[in-house]
């Protein structure tokens, strides 16, 4: 391999990893969650505590997913936040921000100009793309006809993955619902999103979620989560604005233009080793394809 191939490989591993840094942290064994010897009877208690799914609950979740569906169109910032272990021991905390622009049920576009190497993602129904606009390097691969699929390939063959995939995905009540073990409403808020929101803890898998969701336009503001199988329980944002539903899109919106001149690289996955900590839970993968 020349240099300049391997230059190529090294930059497109970093692509991958900071196209998936937004993900979540590497899983942990499980944490147990046995009261330890001669802690009360009502501490013990309150750690089984199971609340069940709430009905209240239920709607605001249903709504928000329908809402969601039934838009055609959609544009949006999302903004995550995630903490990483440190060596002092502490978690420091990243962010990233996204562009978001997607039309069903074919079309896909995030741009990423920080923090961290800018990146691009592209998917126009036919074929799924990767461009580093800093170093003028681009990976280009067929992709599946319909957003969830392509979404479920760009992870499964490079690795690239957001953490607001739920959100844009054609039904987000059936991927909260697979393995919702409890839902439960906290109240309302006036401070998140700059409008009033309805709060919802539930759990789905080993993910424990906070929901902020708009009271009027049923649109999710804020949201929280702590994987129940990390020990340190680190704590993932994603913060959701700027939305506008069923705009008018250009056709030419999903076409990588900027790297029409890029150097082609293979669509891959990064070397796994060279990656730590970039893997989402099975919860919060994209849908499989029926």
């Amino acid at each position: 391999m020349t240099y300049e191939k391997l230059k190529r490989s090294v930059t497109f591993v970093m692509l991958c990893m900071f196209m998936a840094a937004s993900g979540n942290a590497q899983q942990s064994s499980k944490m147990q969650h046995t009261p330890k010897a001669g802690k009360s009877a009502s501490t013990a208690a309150a750690l089984t505590f199971q609340p069940g799914l709430e009905p209240r609950a239920i709607d605001i979740l249903k709504g928000t997913s329908a809402r969601l569906a039934a838009a055609k169109s959609m544009t949006f910032t999302a903004v995550v936040s995630y903490e990483s272990p440190s060596r002092l021991g502490p978690p420091l905390v990243y962010s990233t921000r996204s562009e978001v622009t997607m039309q069903r049920p074919d079309k896909l576009k995030v741009i990423t100009p920080g923090d961290g190497p800018a990146s691009e993602f592209y998917y126009n129904g036919k074929t799924m793309t990767a461009f580093a606009p800093a170093e003028n390097l681009v990976a280009v691969a067929d992709a599946p006809p319909t957003i969830d699929a392509a979404l479920e390939a760009a992870y499964n063959t490079g690795a690239i993955y957001f953490p607001f995939t739920d959100v844009i995905v054609a039904d987000p009540w059936k991927d909260i619902a697979d393995g919702l073990k409890i839902a439960f409403y906290v109240g309302q808020s006036s401070v998140v999103g700059g409008t009033t929101t309805d709060i919802v803890a539930y759990v789905t898998g080993d993910v424990f979620v906070q929901v902020w969701i708009g009271a009027d336009d049923r649109l999710p503001r804020r949201i929280y989560a702590i994987y129940l199988n990390d020990r340190v329980r680190l704590r993932h944002v994603l913060e959701l604005s700027n939305w506008q539903l069923d705009v008018s899109i250009p056709a030419n919106a999903f076409d990588p233009a900027g790297a029409v001149n890029a150097a082609r690289i293979a669509f891959a996955r990064p070397d796994a080793g060279g990656a730590p900590g970039m893997k989402p839970p099975p919860k919060m993968k994209p849908a499989r394809t029926q």
